[in-house]
C-alpha cells in the first residue's frame, strides 16, 4: 500500500473487532507511516483503563512512530479519560464514580487538531463497547461522522468477528476507510493465511471503496 496516494481524512477512528487484536500497535504503525508520507499527524486514545498517570497505548505509539510525547501527551489531552480498573469504559467510570462525557472526548480532538492536520482515534474495545448507558463507542462513530479503520488479525474466529463489524459499520451506514491486518497473531500459519485472503477478497468484493492493509510483523 503507497502511503502517499491516500488521501486521509482529517479524523479517523480505529477499532478493532474486539479487544486484545492489535489496535495500539496499527494505530501507531498508521501514524508513523501516515507521517513519513509527510503529513501532520498524532493519535488520541479514545478511553484508557487500567492505567493511572498515563497512557500506556500513547506511549506506544510514540514509540512506534519515533518521536517523543509532546505536551498534549504530558497534559493528557491525547488521553482524556484515564481510569485505574481494567474494564469496560462505562464500568471503569462507575467505579471511579465519575461518567464519561462525549463532548470531553471531542474537545479533546479539536484541540489535537490545532496542532495536526490529521487525527488518529484509537477506541477501546471493539464497536459495541458501551460508554455510558445504551450510548456505545458505535453511536460516538456515528454522532461526529468518522470514517473508519478496522483492526483484524489471524486468529480462529477472527473471519466471523470481522464480517460482523463490517456488517454493523455498514448497518450504521458509517465510512469503513479501510482494514487493517495485524501478523502479530499468525501462530497458526495455515489458519492465519486462509483468515487473511478470505478477509481480503470479502473486503475488496463487498466494500470496493474500503483500503486493505497488511501490517508488517515487526514495527
Amino acid at each position: 500500500m503507497e502511503f502517499k496516494n491516500i488521501k486521509w481524512p482529517e479524523t479517523i477512528f480505529v477499532t478493532g473487532i474486539g479487544t486484545e487484536v492489535g489496535k495500539t500497535y496499527a494505530t501507531g504503525w498508521l501514524a508513523r507511516e501516515i507521517t513519513a508520507a509527510g503529513h501532520s499527524v498524532t493519535t488520541q486514545k479514545f478511553v484508557q483503563t487500567g492505567n493511572v498517570d498515563e497512557s500506556i497505548d500513547i506511549s506506544v505509539h510514540r514509540k512506534i512512530m519515533g518521536v517523543p510525547k509532546t505536551t498534549l501527551d504530558l497534559t493528557k489531552i491525547s488521553a482524556p479519560y484515564l481510569f485505574p480498573y481494567p474494564a469496560s469504559p462505562h464500568l471503569a467510570a462507575k467505579l471511579a464514580e465519575t461518567e464519561i462525557k462525549p463532548e470531553t472526548i471531542a474537545e479533546a480532538t479539536r484541540i489535537l487538531h490545532n496542532q495536526f492536520h490529521h487525527v488518529l482515534i484509537e477506541g477501546a474495545g471493539g464497536l459495541m463497547v458501551p460508554l455510558k448507558g445504551d450510548y456505545l463507542t458505535i453511536d460516538y462513530i456515528k454522532q461526529h461522522r468518522l470514517p473508519v479503520i478496522l483492526v483484524t488479525n489471524g486468529q480462529l474466529g477472527s473471519i466471523s468477528d470481522t464480517l460482523t463489524s463490517l456488517y454493523v459499520l455498514a448497518h450504521y451506514k458509517l465510512d469503513i476507510f479501510g482494514v487493517v491486518y495485524n501478523p502479530h497473531f499468525d501462530e497458526d500459519k495455515k489458519i492465519a493465511e486462509d483468515a487473511k485472503v478470505y478477509m481480503r477478497d470479502w473486503v475488496l468484493h463487498h466494500y470496493p471503496g474500503a483500503l486493505w492493509f497488511e501490517m508488517p510483523k515487526q514495527l
